[in-house]
């Protein structure tokens, strides 16, 4: 053998060399995406922290990256072939956008940016590396703090279960709306007892279980709707044997007492035997593993491709924001000019009025604030008025609302009504924190009520201007100074009954600050 002879190994194929182009363009369209949906992503994480149902949300990336992870063996010798025509599929996405944003439904922009970004991966990666991560790719709309809507369907029907296993069970009960009276005391299933944060985190599990333990479709989908329907019958057992609880000790209080902790206790071991009866069924995921020797060259044009696929899908999806922004440029320009007043007949004016809440604060560029300290024949309250431009979207005046109300965050939440001269005021009130808050909405010279319809009406207005301006105004009693009992059953209403019954013009006084002047 000649000396100068060698022998080279031939050099087996990286195992995913063929992705390799995706990556910049990825980084790319995702950086481009994550600028133009920075609130809908600050939105999300908002809820995260303050709602006990969405907890989970902070788990929802790590759990995709480890997907997608644990698949890299069946992506050996995958190529991405990327579709820039696939951009196209945008279009629809951003209207379904711009129209959730003038309805004011946040979880409506949500949902139609996360698709976008699938629309992303499926134009950069292609068709073949798409459907290999699909499952991981889906569980990104995890994110979204989606299904609140159902609460009161999931109060209602806890409180049919209850009502209907106490009648098997022989107890004695009076129902009227979610409030179940025995003779132990009264109970009231609560949005915060109605079982969401139950649903929404069973289903994140199931989806999670579904992809790491079957890879039949049907198998999937049947563990699936198993586990939609398992939380909501398990909240209404839990809820059953509460009140039971409290029939059979003779006190409500105590058996409310820890009912939280005993209802993730209760949960935990449903998810458990949900667990063990899938087992048998589960399948063997080793057929998914794909030889590294198949690995191809990349295509010369799949980078230049991907870039393509990436800035198209970043360009129309921006046709949304854009627009959006337009609109409110307008709805600033035409905020009613003049000093803002709180009413105040028949009372006195205290100072320290305090600053409005600093969510409010943020919404400036598109409303106007007024807040005063009132005393109403020795009840004190605080009055506070957001007026809006008249083309101002519904989003600000359902995010005022929310603040308002103190609903965000809180825990106990119940709602009723107040009726002064005419006018029905809705009241909050919550337990933690104690907090109690009449508000109305008065817009094109009525009282409106916060729903589809006002979406819809404040919607068009943005588009096409309105007649007048929406004025948000919301009366809360100062905080108890000893420090005891609840407020809202008692001196916090009678304080806000107080301030309204002295406005005898106050319709006419709403009337004037919704008036256009131009």
């Amino acid at each position: 053998m000649d000396a100068e002879t060698t022998f080279t190994q031939p050099r087996r194929p990286a195992a995913l060399a063929g992705l390799r182009p995706a990556w910049p363009a990825l980084a790319l369209g995702i950086a481009a995406w994550a600028a133009l949906f920075y609130p809908e992503a600050e939105a999300a994480v908002r809820v995260w922290m303050q709602s006990t149902a969405y907890n989970h949300g902070f788990l929802i990336l790590p759990i995709t990256f480890w997907l997608l992870w644990d698949r890299r063996a069946r992506l050996a010798g995958a190529v991405t072939k990327p579709i820039p025509q696939a951009a196209l599929l945008v279009l629809p996405l951003a209207l379904v956008w711009l129209l959730a944003d003038r309805l004011g439904i946040m979880e409506g922009r949500q949902l139609a940016a996360m698709t976008m970004l699938q629309v992303l991966f499926l134009g950069v990666l292609g068709i073949e590396v798409y459907r290999l991560l699909l499952g991981p790719l889906l569980y990104l709309y995890f994110l979204v703090p989606f299904g609140a809507f159902i609460t009161p369907q999931l109060q209602s029907f806890t409180t049919w279960f209850v009502g209907a296993g106490l009648n098997l069970f022989g107890i004695p009960n009076y129902i009227d709306a979610n409030t179940i009276q025995i003779p132990g005391g009264m109970f009231y299933i609560a949005q915060a007892c109605a079982g969401l944060r139950f649903l929404i985190a069973a289903i994140a599990f199931a989806c999670l279980y579904a992809l790491m333990m079957y890879r039949s479709p049907k198998r999937r989908a049947v563990f699936i709707l198993i586990s939609l329907f398992v939380p909501v019958i398990a909240n209404g057992i839990r809820a059953l044997g509460i009140v039971t609880l409290g029939y059979v000790l003779g006190s409500a209080q105590a058996a409310a007492t820890d009912h939280v902790l005993y209802g993730w206790l209760f949960f935990s071991i449903v998810i458990l035997l949900l667990v063990l009866l899938g087992l048998p069924f589960r399948e063997d995921l080793g057929g998914w593993t794909r030889h590294p020797d198949r690995a191809r060259p990349a295509a010369p044009a799949g980078l230049t491709r991907g870039l393509a696929a990436a800035l198209a899908v970043a360009a129309l999806a921006a046709l949304g924001p854009l627009l959006s922004f337009a609109l409110h440029r307008a709805a600033a320009a035409e905020l009613v000019a003049g000093q803002l007043s709180v009413p105040a007949a028949g009372c006195r004016v205290l100072p320290d009025a305090g600053p409005p809440p600093a969510r409010l604060r943020g919404l400036a560029g598109a409303s106007q604030i007024a807040q005063a300290r009132l005393d109403c024949g020795g009840q004190t309250v605080r009055v506070l008025l957001d007026r809006f431009s008249p083309r101002s979207d519904p989003g600000p005046i359902l995010v005022a609302e929310r603040h308002i109300s103190g609903r965000v965050g809180a825990e106990g939440v119940v709602q009723g009504w107040i009726r002064a001269h005419g006018l029905r005021w809705h009241v909050y009130e919550t337990t933690k924190p104690d907090h109690t808050t009449a508000f109305l909405l008065w817009m094109g010279g009525n009282p409106a009520e916060i729903g589809l319809r006002m979406r819809l009406r404040q919607g068009i207005a943005s588009l096409l201007g309105g007649a007048s301006s929406p004025v948000l105004m919301a009366v809360t009693p100062d905080p108890d100074p000893t420090g005891q009992g609840r407020d809202g059953t008692g001196r916090a209403v009678r304080a806000v009954t107080a301030y309204l019954r002295a406005q005898r013009g106050l319709r006419a006084a709403l009337a004037g600050l919704s008036t256009t002047r131009r």
